[in-house]
């Protein structure tokens, strides 16, 4: 039995002002894990700033909700299943995907695009875990495919991350947005008497303990605690649901995720400011014999509670009859804030609401963790590499970097007629919302650059996540965030945790980019040790016109030119840690207000069409971007670096430096571009041309340093990470 702690039992029972009994305990010890009541963070997260013009609900609900003008509005939502898909890859990550998508579902709007972000140990490099990395990664991917395949919404974007530190674990992100009439919003009211609908899967034994199991590190694999997917059942009770609320019958609605029955209903009822009176005889089960401890906590998907008008309640059952939906009246509403248990009318528990929903919240110590310290002093710069062109292919290959299309292939992209750019196709999603509006999502995190600095780390997950956006023409309008991390009863974790959280006040509030939802998710460790502070960071923006949406895609005899400033800042770069075998180093910083300046000018460069094709600069440097933007082409260039603005030391940091705010764009405006650069004092220049051929070439001091065939290029980009899968398992 997870039990509460001693200072959790006597804080419980002074408010009840009694004993609690033993399913008493079970629902608070489910509700007041760390999984769903942030106890660790909650009061951190408060400092974020989250009001906006655009915002409508922020943090604290099921799904942020964003209005884009005209009487809509978008939801947005990001949730994880880190210890499930490590213990149980391919329903771990499937029953991901059905929880964020009731998420969405229960603001009141469908579903219309999925996203992801995973993050695994090595696997392509000879260790203890490497064949272990692969079996999680194609499981995880499997199960996010077949779900999201089957239920019909396209996975429209992504990003993934490779690190020893993730070894024997992985880190399972989903994202997903909703489209709504701002009108058909669910407005969550009830009123005394109003009915309590259990609807969609049956209650099991799977999923049990399922928050407590996410809650602590993972030392032992508890598949009990793992969900089972059911897609199908999902996209019934989606239809089923929305086809309710068109017809106005229901008044509130909750997914039934974490913690299961015990921190829906007990949440539900405190959000409401009434009482829940529930009779467990009523709940229908998949197993016979199940306690009532374990129907409380049981975590069993596709799920939802209704509360339903009950003047509407015979034409709520005839449209669940309808979709062949399962539903059950398990309750009413009271007015006496409690949420009250019954079995055949005896009481079996009795506590009020806004106790259970409402941890005591915890006051973590900190400190700044000792290996930063010892990195910092033993820290020396590597011999110089002169083999570039060595140097550049093993990048290309490195899976952080090289083409994921073994992965996005396997996603149906393009159901429901939205997607505009295809996974791969731009540096961030875009998918319409009507026929001049347009918006555009990207995830962006970087473990490796978190690791060494996190404030200076999330600080670059932001920038780049607006680089993104800003590169398909697209205007911010929120942020969600995930911020994952080891033990929190470590202070040297808790201090990451921190940093993180000054990092992402610090940025939204100077760039005026509101926070409108997120999760917290802790304890990710194993045996092993704990995974590196691994924040993502998802940017949601939105286009105009089509016509301002760019690709990184250049045409022949086209001038390319880069703009922002090259440094030595090499810590955490995949160039360092991929290629050299090297940790340590300065960390790519970010200078707020150059940003700001440097995206606007970007951005008014796009307006004004004066712009073919544009990329940012991040992962792998400026030679991995051009390279890139090559590829998508399907043409060569010649460059020259020595053209760069920059201050580095040597010429491979020149190369693979992951500097901030800096991008490559095409153009055939040469003299309008120049002019306006100028204007605005941005570092800039005009370093080479796009070919008619295919062959790439860079040049230093009158020296082509690498030169090779655009064919040898796109194939190890392009195949490199899809082998690995070829011919392993």
């Amino acid at each position: 039995m997870d039990i509460l702690n001693i200072e959790e039992y006597s804080y419980l029972k002074k408010k009840l002002r009694r004993e609690p009994n033993d399913l008493e305990q079970f629902i608070i010890s489910a509700e007041w894990s760390e999984h769903c009541s942030y106890k660790s963070s909650k009061k951190h997260l408060k400092l974020l700033p989250m009001k906006g013009d655009h915002v409508l609900v922020g943090p604290g609900y099921d799904a942020g909700i964003i209005d884009v003008g005209n009487g809509y509005v978008v939801t947005i939502h990001i949730e994880s299943h880190n210890h499930p898909s490590a213990v149980e890859p391919y329903g771990g990550a499937a029953t991901g995907v059905g929880g964020v998508l009731r998420d969405i579902l229960s603001m009141g709007s469908r579903p219309i695009a999925l996203y992801n972000a995973l993050r695994f140990g090595q696997v392509d490099k000879k260790s203890t875990f490497d064949s272990k990395n692969r079996w999680l990664l194609k499981n995880v991917v499997k199960g996010i495919a077949d779900y999201s395949n089957c239920i019909g919404i396209p996975t429209v974007g992504g990003e993934i991350e490779f690190d020893k530190s993730f070894d024997n674990y992985c880190l399972v992100d989903v994202a997903a947005i909703g489209y709504a009439k701002l009108d058909n919003l669910v407005m969550n009211t009830a009123i005394k008497g109003d009915a309590l609908i259990l609807g969609g899967n049956a209650t099991g034994v799977d999923g049990i303990h399922g928050a407590s199991f996410a809650s602590k590190n993972l030392d032992e694999e508890n598949r009990s605690a793992v969900q089972i997917p059911d897609p199908f059942l999902e996209k019934m009770l989606m239809e089923a649901t929305l086809e309710a609320l068109e017809n106005d019958c229901i008044k509130a609605m909750k997914d039934l995720g974490g913690g299961g029955l015990s921190c829906c209903l007990s949440e539900t009822a405190d959000s409401l400011k009434k009482g829940f009176l529930v009779d467990l005889s009523t709940i229908p089960l998949k197993q016979k014999n199940m306690t009532d401890e374990q129907i409380m906590i049981s975590e069993s998907q596709e799920r939802m509670l209704y509360i339903v008008y009950e003047k509407k309640k015979l034409e709520f059952f005839k449209i669940f009859d309808k979709f062949n939906v399962n539903y059950s009246e398990i309750g009413y509403v009271t007015n006496d804030l409690n949420l009250s248990v019954i079995r055949e009318g005896s009481t079996l528990a009795c506590m009020p609401a806004n106790i259970i929903a409402h941890a005591p919240l915890l006051d973590r110590k900190f400190k700044q963790p000792s290996h930063l310290k010892s990195i910092l002093k033993s820290f020396k710069d590597p011999e110089p590499q002169i083999h570039i062109k060595k140097m550049v292919f093993k990048m290309l290959s490195n899976p952080s970097i090289s083409s994921r299309k073994w992965i996005f292939e396997q996603f149906d992209h393009e159901v429901g007629i939205r997607t505009v750019s295809k996974p791969g196709a731009s540096d961030s999603s875009v998918i319409k919302l009507d026929d001049d509006k347009f918006l555009s999502f990207k995830l962006d995190g970087n473990s490796k650059h978190c690791y060494l600095d996190p404030y200076q780390g999330i600080m670059g997950c932001l920038a780049e996540s607006l680089r993104n956006l800003t590169c398909v023409g697209a205007n911010p309008l929120g942020i969600v965030d995930h911020l994952q991390f080891g033990n929190p009863e470590n202070e040297e974790i808790f201090w990451t945790f921190l940093q993180t959280i000054k990092g992402i006040r610090d940025y939204c509030t100077f760039m005026n980019i509101p926070v409108v939802g997120g999760k917290v998710s802790l304890y990710n460790e194993t045996s092993s040790g704990p995974i590196k502070p691994s924040p993502v960071i998802g940017m949601l923006g939105l286009i105009d016109s089509k016509n301002k949406i760019k690709y990184p895609k250049y045409v022949s005899n086209q001038s390319i030119f880069i703009v922002g400033t090259t440094k030595d800042e090499m810590g955490g770069s995949e160039y360092f840690e991929y290629c050299l075998d090297v940790v340590g180093g300065i960390v790519p910083r970010v200078d707020l207000e150059e940003q700001r300046n440097i995206t606007e000018a970007v951005k008014k460069l796009i307006d004004g069409d004066l712009i073919t094709g544009v990329h940012d600069c991040s992962k792998g440097g400026v030679i991995i971007s051009i390279l890139e933007m090559a590829i998508h082409s399907n043409l060569g260039f010649s460059v020259s670096v020595d053209k760069m603005p920059n201050n580095c030391s040597r010429i491979d940091y020149m190369l693979f430096s992951e500097s901030h705010n800096r991008f490559i764009f095409s153009t055939d405006n040469d003299e309008k571009v120049i002019k306006y650069l100028k204007k605005r004092k941005i570092p800039y220049a005009k370093i080479g041309s796009s070919s008619s051929d295919r062959t790439c070439i860079i040049d230093h001091k009158g020296k082509a340093i690498f030169k090779c065939s655009l064919g040898s290029i796109s194939q190890t980009y392009q195949n490199s990470f899809s082998n690995l899968f070829v011919k392993s398992i």
